[in-house]
């Protein structure tokens, strides 16, 4: 972690004097040979670094000398930022300067007031650094004392593994105690006794209880047997409102409004009254009855064979449940732990590989002494090693025989540790800041990691690239597991191993804090440098947050909706260190205060969800180092500050569901960085605002991009400056068509929300549409209000040969339906509110051989006039021939289903509503055919 942090500092200082010699800045004067002598002193104290990292666990005075040096590398870099911070507010002010043509000659003559902040500034970061080469000195200067070994090695990632090639769930070695927890879940293994039926999983940590619990409420025949299933994570403290606004939320698939305990219970038996549940409870630490007790006697209205399965590392906790089954779980056998080992270890090494690596594979695997974790990420660190030597060097490591990891910590995580990259582990130790049990959601990850300076990237490499690397690094090594995906297979949000995410926290006991809001803490407040605050109250008390000076992360945990707004001048006051502030969810005050430029190092921003905040301040544009603003579901939201074009190292504005922001500032087309923009209003306002055009501008956008306003772009060539054809990264594209005013068409809702309503629209040339021709690239299209009778050319040319997802709605002048059917990899099709259509035939297939060949899900909406749905016989054709879904909703006139596609497609859901004519003609012919699902509802 200090290897990491030197590294940091050092990188930063090379860049800012770099910087100010090529912009001839002279900023800070006569503090050369200092930073040569600083430089010089950091370079000799990180060549020792990896040996004292490796001591420092059994050596305390190891330990304390690297805690200083932290605190050193940390100062360095809050002063080297400041430094950064300065030059870019001098490039930034002079290049306003420069474009108003009106004051050229002022411009060159800085007032009195602008040269006397400077002379200041120079003088502070000239004593600063003057200061730190001090304390280093002294530092450095103990190092003799340990006789560390120098040996600096250059950082290198291995090839890279993907997280996917194995699923170690399934090879956990649990078959037979993953039969028995079945039996006794399903009713097979025991007779059903009256009231709550109760299996406890028991064992120490890292044996795999969370995974044997995954197995059976995941199994098929558990989904099939019980009405509700529900997974909630205890851990300690037990606190019966958070766990009951748990469950409430995992039945209801939404997050729960209710605070007060008797309310949230109430919900809960309205919930579950008369249903057959199963209530997993994972992490069960309390020995408190009375706190079980709330629980046990809220859910014990369910039906009976209803069941609890708890996990837990205590006897005396399977007691205080009153347990009906306990399943204890130990070590792998001998031969369990090496067949687990063998898969992962040997995964793609080829025969001759693995004769000669298996007799030191058996010694590790035996090493392990069982420990499924221990196992798994053994094996993963080995799978990246064919060096025979390489093996043996792990095999004898001493890390084995430390006595601090026995009980809680695998020497195996220690060892993977020790094998990565100094980058990387500072990425990992990071993740001590998050709860135990928390989705990490990976965008968010890699923007906090991003925040503290830990991506290394170049002028080939984005820092969001080098973090996706980073995650998969990690991933590959066990360090993260539950991965839930994407369409497109990548990892989107991940947990962390209870034993890794202890042993992150070991890494950083001094540095990650996570409290309550009465900031209960050993660790002195000074060190802190990331804090997550968790809590009940709405008001929360930050006085003890105040006293973390040098706090570089803030995220605010609460199980309620709380308000900050008292204490949020007080925190920008205090808080001047800060990278990372989280307030989502958390305010309920109409403006931020103006006090929020005083975090002049912040590079993440997070105020989603704060559905009070009706506009940002213009200080906040004076944060010239942040890449991330989080505005989205700020629906109060009314507008941006002016001077948005100052914010020069933005990368990623999220403001998605800002329903009132009907525009954007004119500068936010200078942000060229700007890589994340998830929504562009086309403003009626084109003076102050930004019209069509100014998105040709903005070269690297990536992901998903929303366009709304269409109806004020004012011609073709306006609309052909946005360049979409070009933008090659932008994979998921909306054009809306925006209705006029009056009409009862939610603007900015979500896709799912607006689909139903049919306002009138403005309507837009087809020329329009034609000029924003996407890249062929697109993965996912969604037209709405398109107001032409004809579609535009692009889309007659079936030219998106990438898209697999489009959606065509409130279209309601166009007379026909556009050739979709050649299309190679569309696998979802939704057609809602194409009001003029009467028929569809051929020109939909098209003459292709095969039509809609991935096609699995086609729905039609609000097709008012729609009649006919015609295929014409070709024996040659193939039609939908992966099709699983069709749903027909709101076509009142339509007459029938073509033979070929209920007769010769592979449908297993028919789903036909409010279609009052199709429904009485297919009622008879197909509710027969009783192996697959059909519902024709009146």
């Amino acid at each position: 972690m200090a290897d990491a942090l030197l590294s940091i500092v050092l990188e930063r200082l090379a860049s800012v004097v770099e910087q100010q010699i090529r912009d001839e800045l002279a900023l800070v004067l006569g503090v050369e040979a200092e930073i040569q002598s600083l430089t010089d002193t950091l370079r000799s104290v990180r060549d020792v670094l990896e040996d004292a990292e490796r001591r420092q666990v059994k050596e305390k005075s190891v330990q304390g000398w690297l805690e200083r040096l932290k605190d050193m590398a940390y100062q360095m870099d809050d002063v080297v930022n400041e430094w950064s911070t300065v030059i870019l507010k001098l490039q930034i002010e002079g290049a306003e300067n420069a474009s108003m043509s009106t004051k050229k000659v002022s411009s060159c003559i800085p007032s009195p007031c602008f040269c006397l902040k400077q002379v200041t500034s120079r003088r502070d970061i000239a004593l600063k650094i003057k200061s730190i080469k001090q304390q280093l000195h002294v530092i450095a200067s103990e190092r003799t004392g340990f006789n560390f070994v120098s040996s600096r090695s250059e950082e290198r990632l291995q090839r890279l593994i993907t997280t996917s090639a194995i699923d170690i769930s399934e090879v956990c070695g649990r078959d037979v105690d993953k039969g028995t927890i079945l039996g006794h879940l399903l009713g097979k293994n025991c007779q059903q006794k009256s009231g709550l039926y109760i299996v406890s999983i028991v064992g120490t940590g890292s044996m795999d209880k969370t995974t044997l619990a995954q197995l059976a409420y995941s199994h098929t025949e558990v989904k099939a047997h019980f009405d509700e299933r529900i997974w909630v994570c205890v851990s300690d403290p037990f606190e019966p409102i958070r766990v009951c606004r748990a469950i409430v939320e995992a039945l209801q698939k939404k997050p729960c409004n209710l605070h007060d305990l008797e309310a949230v219970q109430q919900e809960i038996q309205t919930c579950i009254a008369g249903q057959k549940f199963l209530l997993v409870l994972d992490d069960v630490c309390t020995e408190d009855y009375r706190l079980w007790e709330q629980l046990k006697n809220t859910i014990n209205c369910g039906a009976s064979r209803s069941r609890v399965l708890a996990t837990t590392r205590n006897e005396s906790v399977v007691m205080m449940m009153r347990t009906a089954y306990k399943h204890p779980l130990g070590e792998l056998s001998p031969e369990q732990s090496w067949a687990l080992f063998h898969q992962i270890a040997f995964f793609e090494k080829s025969r001759e590989k693995v004769e000669e690596l298996k007799a030191i594979g058996e010694k590790i695997a035996d090493k392990c002494k069982g420990l499924p974790l221990a196992i798994k990420t053994s094996g993963n660190l080995m799978r990246l090693k064919n060096n025979k030597e390489d093996w043996e060097n792990i095999l004898n490591s001493e890390v084995w025989q430390l006595d601090e990891f026995e009980r809680d910590i695998s020497p195996a995580l220690l060892l993977s540790y020790y094998d990565l990259p100094p980058a990387i582990k500072r990425c990992i130790s990071f993740c001590a800041v998050f709860p135990k049990d928390s989705v990490i959601e990976i965008d968010k990850l890699i923007k906090l990691w991003m925040a503290q300076n830990y991506l290394n990237s170049n002028a080939s490499r984005e820092m969001e690239m080098v973090g996706r690397e980073y995650f998969e690094y990690l991933a590959a090594r066990s360090f993260f597991q539950d991965f839930e995906k994407d369409g497109d297979d990548n990892i989107i949000r991940c947990k962390m191993h209870d034993i890794v995410h202890s042993f992150a926290q070991f890494l950083t006991k001094n540095e990650c804090c996570i409290m309550n809001e009465e900031g209960r803490t050993k660790t002195s407040f000074q060190k802190i440098r990331h804090a997550t605050l968790i809590g009940q109250q709405r008001h929360p008390n930050f006085v003890s947050t105040y006293k973390m000076k040098n706090l570089r992360t803030l995220l605010l945990e609460f199980a309620v909706v709380s308000s900050i707004d008292e204490a949020l001048p007080n925190l920008f006051q205090h808080l001047t260190c800060l990278r990372v502030l989280d307030l989502a969810r958390n305010l309920s005050r109409k403006e931020l205060p103006k006090a929020i430029e005083k975090l002049i190092h912040l590079k993440y921003l997070n105020l989603s969800h704060c559905h009070e905040l009706r506009e940002l301040p213009e200080a906040i544009c004076d944060l010239y180092n942040l890449p991330t603003l989080n505005i989205r579901g700020c629906d109060s939201l009314v507008q941006l500050p002016q001077a948005m074009g100052k914010l020069i190292n933005l990368r990623h504005l999220q403001n998605f569901l800002t329903i009132l922001l009907k525009g954007l500032p004119k500068g936010i087309s200078r942000l060229n960085s700007l890589q994340t923009l998830e929504k562009f209003t086309v403003s009626s306002d084109g003076h102050n605002e930004c019209n069509i055009g100014d998105l040709g501008n903005l070269s690297n956008l990536r992901g998903e991009l929303e366009i709304r306003g269409l109806q004020n772009v004012e011609n073709a060539r306006e609309a052909r400056e946005a360049n979409l054809k070009n933008k090659i990264h932008i994979h998921h594209l909306t054009l809306v068509f925006d209705p006029q005013e009056g009409t009862n068409y939610v603007v900015g809702a979500p896709r799912s929300y607006s689909t139903n309503l049919l306002p009138e629209v403005k309507k837009g040339p087809k020329s329009v549409v034609e000029a924003l021709q996407p890249h062929p690239n697109l993965k996912s299209l969604c037209i709405r209000g398109y107001g032409d009778t004809e579609w535009p050319g692009w889309m007659m040319r079936s030219s998106l040969t990438q898209l697999k997802n489009l959606e065509l709605s409130c279209c309601s002048d166009c007379l026909c339906m556009p050739p979709l059917g050649e299309l190679p990899v569309l696998e979802t099709l939704e057609i809602k509110g194409v009001e003029r259509v009467k028929h569809i035939g051929g020109e939909f297939l098209r003459s292709s051989s095969i039509a809609f060949p991935k096609l699995k899900k086609l729905t039609f909406r609000n097709m008012k006039e729609w009649e006919k749905w015609e295929v014409i016989e070709e024996e040659k054709r193939l039609i939908m021939s992966c099709l699983s879904y069709l749903g027909i909703h709101k076509c009142p006139k339509l007459e029938g289903l073509p033979d070929r596609v209920l007769q010769r497609t592979p449908l297993q859901e028919l789903i036909i509503t409010k279609s009052g004519i199709l429904q009485q003609r297919t009622n008879n012919r197909i509710l027969e055919r009783m192996d697959k699902k059909y519902l024709i509802s009146q």
